[in-house]
């Protein structure tokens, strides 16, 4: 007979499967290389929307910038945000960036994508990631104590959640998506809108 439960089993299986050990010591965590892993190409994205949470309030967390700048969460509404939680070592989230970044533009004024990292190492890793993509509206927030992955508990990177102007929980995206598509306009659309 087992000691564990099957909720823990499947949640050990679930993290083996993902390949985004959050909780892993900064050593242990892969290091991401130049360019996005060639397994995950356009066209491959997987991510699962999930509509579980919808009315959910926005958490009551605050991130910081690598220079010490701090925001809060729920100092934000007013206009809708999507909050994209990633890392520098997660392949699918690298790939996800420039997308997101050209999302924020197109939409400047009427959505704040807020990209937030889980880098342990903070802006020791995220820092010279943005210098290096030059992003042209994505700014680097982080939570190196990975309350936002555990408030989410999706067990995966990226997760990407959509927030209203009220605050509340739209839907959320489990796992990598592609942020040029015309899916992504439909998923946008009514929250947009209003």
């Amino acid at each position: 007979m087992s000691v564990y439960s099957p909720k823990v089993l499947l949640l050990v299986a679930a993290l083996a499967v993902a390949g985004c050990d959050r909780q892993a010591p900064s050593d242990s965590q892969p290091q991401s290389s130049a360019a996005p892993t060639e397994s995950v190409a356009k066209g491959e994205f997987n991510g699962t929307l999930d509509i579980a949470n919808r009315g959910k309030d926005m958490p009551d967390f605050t991130v910081t910038d690598p220079s010490g700048k701090t925001l809060k969460l729920r100092d934000l509404k007013g206009k809708p945000v999507l909050v994209n939680l990633w890392a520098t070592w997660c392949g699918p989230c690298v790939l996800e960036m420039p997308m997101l970044d050209k999302l924020a533009a197109d939409n400047a004024g009427k959505l704040r994508v807020l990209t937030v990292s889980q880098d342990i190492e903070g802006g020791a890793k995220v820092a010279p990631f943005y210098a290096e993509k030059k992003f042209a509206k994505l700014e680097p927030w982080l939570d190196t104590d990975n309350n936002l992955g555990f408030f989410y508990e999706t067990g995966m990177l990226p997760t990407t959640v959509l927030y209203d102007r009220d605050g509340k929980e739209v839907w959320r995206m489990i796992g990598a998506h592609d942020w040029s598509g015309p899916r992504t306009a439909a998923m946008l659309a009514e929250t947009l809108e209003k």
